[in-house]
């Protein structure tokens, strides 16, 4: 292979060979855009150097003294100086680093490697050339590998050297917003000099955004809808003989491009992002004759794809994302969501009549639903925000926000056709019937209900993997719910027949029997009772770790009694997981490594006042104190008082039920897809038994197929997915994020004050503990879990909580209900909560008013 590449034979295929931003600047060239002449020094000049082999296991900076103490090759040496001088005769130069793993479509790498503006000389060009080949191995750089999950060992690097444009203003341009994901807009960073100065951050640039740049029905290519004029204080220029110098030139605020330049800027965007089929960050020069330079581009990494439908027909959709819904911002595995698709066509088919009008689609590994109709229906506005309001109040309000868009006005204003598909569904399920039993019987009720399990696997284990999700799931909510929804109407009917305050009718509800998570959560605090009240074991949980007590457990070396008493717990719960929507991941059968924490983090619990048990006895005695007080308060209503409030305690517990049937049929299907993926490993198909999750039904029943390429590629999707940082609650299709552009945000009551909603009343001021992933998660007895959702698998964890706070959820999302019931105050759907506040800061939780309390500024700062 060549050492060196001239740009005008390089292309988008030759990454390993040139690097990522060799391989753009090359295929802009070969496209015919106004790229500046310059060359690549490959990757194979890069292994020339004898000191690279085995720098994977060496210190960052033992690494790059290694590679500045290299000697450059002469044949080597020579190739660059003549590749150089075919530039021109010591024509000042650019030399930036090309690495194999940048400017990739899942991760820029933007900075990470050096760069080194001006270099003049055929001498000065082979030692930055050696400084960007140390680069490499750089702190910054091994740590945004390691955090991309790269291997250190696959990355190689070129290097380019392209001729400098003596720039008049320069700077970058993206060809999406890249802070509201909107695709039709251009987005404009420029000042006077070179470009590094709007790179590095060292200057307050100006700021233009252009809306439908290379539209074809734009004149002039697109409307400079926004311009914010920056200082532009300071100045990078070149220094005669090479190098640059930093500059104060004062405060300037005229702007530093016309209109012309701006959308000429945004013209050429367009035909970067037409050529490349996705959006683009890009870094261009104006010189002092006014014309116009594209110094590089790659691909935008941090906007969320948008999700795409088959059946598209006038172009604009508003996708609401069920997986952030439901506490998830991991992604979900392909066997979770080849799920999930059945239970959505399921739900088309049960509500709607049509199994194609349920909306699902997919993005990123998460799961969206297409709410354009829902919103364009005045029915639907009344009903889906209302109940968005008590699981994900957050979204609740983005959709709100979204009322007086044109593109969303209402189309469908009458209310039959929903109630039509209402009153079928009643007939259907015998609805009415189930409710008015529920009322006058609510322990008969509760009986019949609990039945439903036995029923729904006997049945399941009838029919196909496929045919189980489609005709079991969804039938479970109209079947169950009705006996559970008799209790909450019972509570508002309270606040109908007597004056509350605010937080009476949350004590209401602490402590609910009937709740499967509340139970399951007790059970787990009793066995860690039978493990304290052996002192060998109890010891042997304290001075071991969760890794530690995991292996004991499968190596059948924790003493009968522990052992007995976890698997007990895993037969009654061993189906339930963290994140157990996603059929997937594992169960807590297949991997009881939460389950050990949690019962070591139990066993640090010495306050007999706080342990769960005492706790929920105490929750329901203040129940039961409440409905005496609003009895006696209602005087005259006090029998009807007591009557509803005694049905709410025994039925709304069942609220829960209808997922937690779903996740135990999902338990049983799981293990009839692990016995294929069994058959599949034997036959040399797959890996790993395991690998399984990420083939869809279809693909597991292939009778030939090798599937182990697909299952590579997927998981590597998948790891990918796992580290993406953000997950829109609201996605446009034109890649909008509602949320950021309304900036849904409630007045805070003080400096650096969080609001979200109410979800269960009380106070409590103490240290925060932020988890971001609940298995191994230390959480010291009576901090507040800061989280960023949490769904039942995580409610062990509340039990040594003092209070919660979760950016996701509603006042009657899981880990709302869970707080209340265990009576810690909670707030929940605060935005930004675990990056604004940090493990040991002191909050006070204020679950009444929805208000988090933060003692310092610090939190505020952090969070602009």
């Amino acid at each position: 292979m060549p050492l060196v590449l001239d740009f005008t034979s390089i292309d988008a295929t030759m990454l390993a060979t040139v690097g990522g931003k060799a391989a753009n600047l090359g295929e802009l060239t070969r496209a015919g855009l106004p790229v500046p002449q310059g060359f690549c020094v490959t990757t194979d000049a890069y292994r020339m150097i004898s000191a690279t082999d085995g720098f994977a296991g060496l210190r960052p900076d033992t690494a790059t003294q290694r590679i500045l103490e290299a000697v450059v090759p002469g044949k080597l040496r020579e190739t660059i100086v003549a590749a150089y001088a075919e530039l021109g005769d010591d024509v000042p130069v650019a030399v930036r680093s090309s690495a194999t793993a940048e400017d990739l479509p899942f991760a820029s790498f933007a900075g990470q490697q050096d760069t080194y503006l001006n270099v003049v000389g055929a001498d000065a060009v082979i030692d930055a050339v050696r400084h960007c080949w140390a680069s490499l191995w750089t702190d910054r750089a091994v740590s945004y590998r390691e955090t991309n999950g790269i291997d250190h060992g696959t990355v190689h690097l070129a290097v380019v050297v392209q001729r400098m444009v003596a720039s008049a203003v320069s700077g970058v341009m993206f060809t999406a917003n890249p802070v509201t994901g909107k695709r039709d807009q251009t987005v404009i960073d420029a000042s006077p000099g070179l470009g590094e100065a709007v790179v590095s951050g060292a200057v307050n640039p100006d700021h233009f955004v252009v809306d439908g740049a290379g539209s074809p029905d734009r004149a002039g290519g697109g409307e400079i809808v926004e311009r914010r004029l920056g200082d532009k204080r300071f100045l990078i220029c070149p220094l005669a003989g090479g190098g640059t110098e930093k500059v104060d030139i004062g405060e300037n605020h005229a702007p530093c491009l016309t209109d012309r330049q701006i959308l000429e800027l945004a013209d050429l965007g367009a035909k970067v992002q037409a050529h490349y089929g996705s959006p683009q960050d890009t870094e261009w020069a104006i010189d002092a004759w006014g014309k116009l330079h594209l110094t590089q581009s790659r691909p935008i990494t941090t906007l969320f794809p948008v999700p795409e439908r088959a059946d598209d027909h006038d172009g604009f959709h508003v996708y609401f994302c069920f997986s952030l819904a439901q506490g998830l911002e991991r992604p979900i595995t392909p066997a979770g969501r080849a799920a999930l698709r059945e239970i959505a066509g399921a739900a088309g088919r049960i509500i709607m009549g049509d199994p194609r009008t349920d909306g699902y689609t997919e993005s990123a590994g998460r799961v969206f639903i297409d709410v354009t109709n829902v919103l364009r229906s005045r029915t639907g506005r009344a009903f889906f925000p209302r109940v968005l309001d008590v699981m994900e109040a957050r979204s609740a309000q983005v959709l709100r926000g979204l009322y007086d868009d044109p593109r969303l006005a209402l189309t469908h204003t009458s209310p039959w056709p929903a109630a039509k598909r209402v009153a079928r569904l009643a007939r259907r399920f015998h609805a009415p019937s189930t409710a008015l039993r529920a009322l006058a019987d609510p322990e008969a009720a509760v009986r019949r209900a609990r039945r439903a399990e036995t029923k729904l696997l006997q049945t399941a284990e009838k029919k196909s993997i496929e045919e189980a999700l489609r005709d079991c799931v969804v039938p479970v909510l109209p079947t169950v719910a009705p006996t559970a929804l008799v209790g909450f109407a019972m509570l508002a009917l309270t606040s109908k027949l007597v004056r509350t305050e605010p937080g009476e009718l949350q004590t209401v509800l602490r402590s609910l029997p009937n709740n499967v998570t509340t139970e399951m959560d007790l059970d787990l605090w009793n066995l860690a009772l039978t493990i304290r009240e052996d002192r060998d074991v109890l010891r042997m949980f304290k001075d071991n770790d969760v890794e530690q007590l995991l292996v004991c457990y499968r190596d059948g070396e924790l003493p009968e009694a522990a052992r007995y008493g976890i698997r007990a717990f895993l037969k009654q719960w061993g189906h339930r997981a963290v994140a157990e929507i996603d059929l997937g991941l594992p169960r807590w059968s297949d991997d009881p490594t939460y389950v050990i924490g949690v019962v070591r983090n139990y066993l640090r619990l010495d306050d007999e006042q706080a342990q769960p048990d005492a706790v929920f006895a105490r929750g329901a005695a203040e129940a039961e104190a409440m409905i005496d007080r609003l009895a006696r308060r209602a005087k005259g209503r006090g029998r009807l008082v007591r009557f509803a409030l005694h049905r709410t305690r025994m039925l709304a517990g069942l609220r829960e039920y209808p997922k937690y049937l779903a996740i135990t049929l999902f338990g049983a299907l799981r293990e009839r897809i692990a016995e294929l993926g069994a058959e599949l490993h034997a036959q040399g198909r797959i890996d790993a038994a395991q690998d399984v999750f990420f083939l869809d039904f279809e693909e597991m029943r292939a009778t030939h197929a090798d599937l182990r390429q697909k299952v590579a590629e997927r998981k590597a999707e998948y790891e990918r997915e796992m580290r993406r940082r953000h997950i829109p609650r609201v996605l446009l299709s034109d890649g909008t994020e509602p949320e950021v552009t309304q900036h849904v945000q409630a007045t805070p009551h003080a400096p650096g004050d969080l609001v979200g909603t109410p979800a269960s009343a009380g106070e409590i001021t103490g240290n925060a503990r932020v988890v971001t992933d609940p298995v191994g998660a230390h959480l010291e007895p009576g901090e507040i879990l800061v989280a960023p959702s949490t769904d039942p698998g995580w409610t062990p964890l509340f039990l040594t909580a003092g209070g919660l706070v979760m950016e996701m959820g509603g006042s009657n999302s899981h880990g709302a209900v869970v707080a209340r019931e265990y009576g810690i105050p909670a707030v929940v759907g605060v935005r930004d909560a675990v990056a604004r506040i940090q493990t040991g800061d002191v909050i006070t939780v204020d679950g009444s008013m929805g208000v988090v309390g933060t003692h310092a500024e610090a939190a505020e700062e952090r969070g602009r």
